[in-house]
């Protein structure tokens, strides 16, 4: 399987704030990796290295085999990039901001654009500049989707749609990128719409990654635990993930299996454990903290 984005000891500051140090991933042909982070962990920063509008201290990232900083014009033709939902030139209207931008790409669909523009339901003259926020993401969406990319770069992608559209899009990105073979590397800030739609995950921690799993594997490892404890101390073990206390009530979180959190919390005379299955926002929650 090829791989689409290759990042290799990727350093980053921001004055003398580092960012990030050594960071290496890769994406392979046909997944959809979602990129998650709480506020502050640079994942716009990992976003706006992709797109080439920012080069790191150092490293290097390749995108289809070549630099970011050198892409030929063959290879950036491949690659759809939404920032926001920004979409430039608001005084065009539906019809004519795609005619607009299909000058500029040969495999240019048509179609796509108004097929999704149909579902949800957005009228083709209406203009741009009278448009909520919401509707300018699905014009940039759609046009997007008419450039027919090999690799779709989606920052924030359902900044301003309300849950129905945000349903849809995700259902109508999802058969995209099957049907086409396509490769999509996103962020969102509604993690319930990243459950429903990635292959891999990829969770920030400052300054590293701290996990990039399958997100299968974590829906059906990843599992939060509660007891109780009379005791004052629970056994520090890295198999235990951000172990809380209210009053005699405990919460741990962990990938091991019961009988194992069982047998780490057995010094501590704790009684009633229950196992839960997590939804993918309440494991996010669980590999990086509440707070």
């Amino acid at each position: 399987m090829e791989t689409i984005i290759h990042c290799e000891n990727i350093t980053h500051y921001y004055g003398k704030k580092l960012i990030y140090e050594n960071l290496n991933f890769e994406v392979k042909q046909g997944k959809i990796l979602g990129l998650l982070g709480k506020n502050g962990t640079g994942k716009t920063t990992i976003i706006n290295i992709l797109n080439g509008y920012l080069k790191p201290r150092s490293g290097v990232c390749r995108i289809f085999g070549e630099r970011m900083e050198s892409l030929s014009p063959s290879t950036k033709a491949r690659i759809g990039l939404l920032l926001e939902g920004h979409i430039q030139h608001t005084y065009f209207n539906v019809e004519q901001i795609e005619r607009f931008y299909s000058r500029f790409f040969p495999n240019w669909k048509r179609d796509a654009y108004y097929e999704l523009l149909r579902k949800l339901q957005v009228t083709p003259t209406q203009k741009i500049s009278t448009m909520s926020c919401g509707q300018r993401s699905q014009v940039a969406l759609g046009l997007l989707f008419a450039q027919d990319p090999d690799l779709l770069i989606l920052d924030d992608f359902s900044m301003g749609l309300d849950p129905g559209y945000r349903r849809l899009f995700v259902e109508y990105l999802r058969e995209y990128a099957t049907a086409g073979n396509k490769t999509i590397f996103l962020t969102s800030h509604i993690i319930q719409d990243m459950e429903m739609l990635i292959d891999d995950c990829m969770i920030m921690d400052y300054g590293r990654i701290l996990l990039h799993e399958p997100t299968r594997y974590i829906m059906e490892r990843f599992r939060r635990f509660r007891f109780v404890c009379d005791g004052a101390e629970i056994p520090v073990d890295e198999r235990l993930w951000h172990t809380e206390r209210t009053g005699n009530r405990w919460e741990t979180y962990s990938f091991a299996p019961k009988e194992e959190v069982e047998r780490i919390l057995s010094s501590c005379g704790v009684s009633g454990l229950k196992e839960e299955k997590l939804s993918l926002e309440d494991a996010f929650i669980g590999l990086t903290g509440k707070y």
